[in-house]
C-alpha cells in the first residue's frame, strides 16, 4: 500500500530538482492544484527574461539566499541560465 502525504509533492524533496527547480513529479502536483507551471526554458525567450527579471528581485530581497551558492533560488538561476 502507497503511503499518503499530507502535502503536495512540489512542497517535498521528492519533487524538485537536487540541481534547482522543480522536477516532473514536482510539476504534475502543482498542475494537479490547477496551477500552469512549465519546464525551464533556459534557450531564452519571454519566459526567460520574465523569470529572470523575478528572480534577480528576489536575490535583493533574500541576501542570505543570493550569498549562499547551494540555495534553492541560485540553483534555479543556473538553470534558467540568468
Amino acid at each position: 500500500m502507497a503511503k499518503k502525504f499530507k502535502t503536495a509533492a512540489w512542497t517535498r524533496s521528492e519533487g524538485q530538482d537536487p540541481e534547482g527547480g522543480l522536477n516532473a513529479k514536482g510539476r504534475a502536483s502543482l498542475r494537479a492544484q490547477g496551477k500552469d507551471i512549465k519546464a525551464p526554458q533556459p534557450g531564452g525567450g519571454p519566459r526567460k527574461r520574465s523569470y529572470c527579471a523575478r528572480s534577480a528581485g528576489q536575490m535583493k530581497k533574500f541576501p542570505k539566499a543570493a550569498k549562499d551558492p547551494n540555495s534553492r533560488l541560485r540553483k534555479a538561476r543556473r538553470k534558467w541560465k540568468c
